[in-house]
């Protein structure tokens, strides 16, 4: 499930840490989430009206996947979309990962993890890293990934390399995406816009 892959990648698979900060990573998990929704077909996007609806209202069997999806019942902008979401996804998705006997987490160690299943990790990181150095063509899944990795600013943070060619690598790819995916990206980015602001806000503050 994407939002799966998407926290494997912001853990650093040698230490179990994670790579950014925990609005970062939950900004990115939403996206991911209704990147997913809209995969299954019970998620679309209005390019006119620019808003995110459900067509079909089905039950889906992950029941994650059902439980972002019953908070959006109403049409909604990707923005609002992702906020509404993000309260619960970090903790579902980490769910998921320790019942399959992914990931659990190191409660002695803030931000860290315990990587139970290094192979899917490893598979994760490969799959994607192979499309953003252009060892091979962008498939939905990894494209969608860096889209979002791109959207909250944490390719760097996630692959090692020079920043400004891994950031255009990944901007070339997402500007490559479904306009779905395009306008999901554009709410993410906006959302990371506000929590730099806020962030730094902050710190004037405490100056």
């Amino acid at each position: 499930m994407l939002p799966e892959d998407l926290l494997l990648l912001h853990v650093d698979e040698r230490t179990g840490q994670a790579l950014a900060g925990a609005e970062t990573v939950g900004n990115a998990l939403s996206g991911a989430m209704l990147v997913e929704l809209v995969r299954s077909g019970r998620l679309a996007y209005d390019p006119n009206g620019r808003q995110l609806w459900v067509p079909d209202p089905t039950p889906l069997p992950h029941p994650f996947l059902h439980e972002s999806l019953t908070r959006l019942r109403a049409p909604l902008t990707p923005r609002r979309a992702v906020q509404r979401i993000r309260l619960h996804v970090r903790n579902n998705v980490m769910a998921g990962l320790e019942a399959r006997g992914v990931l659990g987490v190191e409660k002695r160690l803030f931000g860290g993890f315990v990587i139970r299943n290094p192979a899917v990790v490893g598979e994760v990181r490969t799959a994607v890293g192979s499309v953003l150095f252009g060892h091979r063509a962008p498939d939905w899944r990894a494209g969608a990934l860096i889209s979002l990795l791109h959207a909250a600013r944490s390719v760097h943070k996630v692959f090692h390399g020079d920043r400004h060619e891994l950031t255009a690598r990944a901007k070339q790819i997402a500007e490559a995406q479904s306009p779905a995916v395009v306008a999901i990206h554009a709410a993410i980015a906006a959302e990371m816009v506000v929590a730099t602001v806020a962030a730094t806000s902050d710190g004037k503050l405490l100056r």
